[in-house]
């Protein structure tokens, strides 16, 4: 019997250790209260409100935030002080590095090999192969 138990238990959790991952990519945890997306996070962590970000940023304004899967991610001001339908991701599609919002060239500068971005994330001049990600921004009441 003890063994039985001592062989179940051998079993059992490596089992599940291998089934938790699969668990949670097809039943992503999302923001309780209706909404399947991720919350934006400002530097120190806490959740992007838009009516207080939008007193704080003006237009044309692109500030770093956490966004998908914890990348950086840039939220853009449009020029009628509403936050865009877009969020653009900073990092680099040539090596990975964060790309810095260089607001007096109004494009985005990779540090690391100086691939350049427009104000919308496509490729100005490479190295890099491809224009910064896009990810959809929806503003929600609450």
């Amino acid at each position: 019997q003890l063994m039985n138990l001592l062989l179940l238990g051998a079993i059992s959790l490596p089992t599940a250790g291998m089934l938790i991952p699969y668990a949670t990519f097809f039943a992503p945890p999302g923001r309780r209260g209706g909404s399947d997306g991720t919350v934006a996070k400002d530097a120190i962590g806490n959740d992007v409100l838009a009516a207080e970000w939008l007193k704080d940023h003006g237009p044309g304004d692109r500030t770093l935030t956490q966004g998908l899967k914890g990348d950086p991610t840039y939220l853009v001001v449009e020029n009628d002080r509403t936050l865009a339908t877009y969020g653009i991701n900073a990092v680099c599609t040539h090596l990975g590095c964060v790309v810095p919002w260089n607001a007096a060239e109004n494009k985005f500068i990779c540090p690391c090999h100086g691939s350049q971005y427009s104000n919308q994330g496509r490729v100005v001049r490479g190295p890099a192969p491809l224009s910064l990600a896009l990810a959809h921004a929806d503003v929600e009441d609450g």
